[in-house]
Formats: C-alpha cells, structure tokens, sequence
C-alpha cells in the first residue's frame, strides 16, 4: 500500500473550492497553494489555442491575478473552482487570439499598401523552424526521466501533483527532476 494517496477529481475540487474560498477572504498562504494546483493547467491550456509560450505565460499571470481579485464572485453552486479558473484562461486566451488577429488583419491592410520584402519572412521562418529545432535537439539531451517530467507539466499542462501521481513517483522527485531538466536546457539553449 502507498505511503501517501494521490487525491480524486472529487477530492480535488472541493479542495480547490475551499482554497478559493479562503483567497476571497484575502488568505495568501491559501493563494499560494491554489497558484502551485492550477498555474500548470492554465499554462497549458493558453499554450494550446495560443501555440506561443511568452504569450501562454503572460495569460497565466492574468488569470491568476484575476482569480486574486475575483475570488469572491466565484460560486460553487454553479461549478468548481477548476472549471471557474479554466472558464477565465479560456476566455483571456481567446480574447487574446481576437486581439492577434484583428491586429493580424490591420497589419495586413497596412501591408497591401506597403510593398513587402519578401526575403524578411523567409527569414524570419528560418530562424523560426531553427529555433523549434534547437529546443527539440535540446529536449533530447535531457534524461527520459527529464524529459517525460518536464513534458507532462509545461506541454500537457499537469501540475506537478499530477506528473508524480502519473509517472508514479515522490512529489520532490518529480521537482527536482523538472528544476535540473530545465537548468540543462536553459544551458543547452545558452539562456541567461
């Protein structure tokens, strides 16, 4: 028998509810606690409508700050913290993908007037696609234990709860897997 129990669906809501109802209280230990549960589900849902990371990070820290400062409109009786949260990332990440491409589409109103330089976007695909190939070369430097870690939290958008009760494992573990994970790749990138 395990020494520690992952907690169910269930049990993980009505936590999350009671966390939420302490954040509206203005608790920022209980914040805290609520920020590590759902930073990584919110990431990974804005990482995958917005398919760009800077972009799916500034929209985490919105929704958190949001969750902050609307904790107390949240109401239980109409679903569950998580659901509420995730309703916020998938409204800021959706109105961000409208911001784009209204702004896409005055870019390229503005663009029909101006005559393009084609050699800048095959450039700026280049350099584009040799990026994403260097985080992919980079990603296969790390050990599989890194990679499948770090893979379940920033890309399939898991806490870190969750990829230690997926792949089986101590919650320290699994931390400490991610933090030496993205320290290789940060020097694998030449990132400061």
């Amino acid at each position: 028998m395990p020494l520690f129990r992952t907690p169910g669906p269930a049990q993980r809501d009505a936590g999350l509810d009671k966390l939420l109802g302490q954040v509206a209280q203005g608790d920022t230990a209980a914040f805290e606690r609520l920020y590590d549960e759902v930073a990584g589900p919110v990431y990974g849902l804005a990482v995958r409508i917005l398919r760009d990371s800077a972009q799916a990070e500034e929209i985490a820290q919105e929704v958190l700050i949001q969750v902050w400062r609307k904790a107390a409109s949240f109401d239980p009786s109409r679903g569950g913290a998580m659901t509420w949260i995730m309703t916020l990332a998938h409204h800021r990440t959706v109105d961000r993908v409208r911001t784009e491409q209204a702004s896409a589409a005055r870019e390229d109103q503005a663009g029909r007037r101006e005559i393009p330089a084609a050699a800048d976007g095959v450039a700026e695909l280049v350099l584009d696609r040799l990026d994403r190939q260097r985080v992919r070369d980079c990603l296969g430097s790390l050990t599989g234990a890194q990679r499948e870690s770090i893979t379940l939290a920033y890309y399939d958008g898991y806490t870190y709860r969750e990829v230690a009760a997926r792949i089986g494992l101590p919650l320290g573990t699994v931390k400490s897997r991610i933090r030496d994970g993205l320290i290789r790749l940060r020097d694998c990138l030449g990132v400061t």
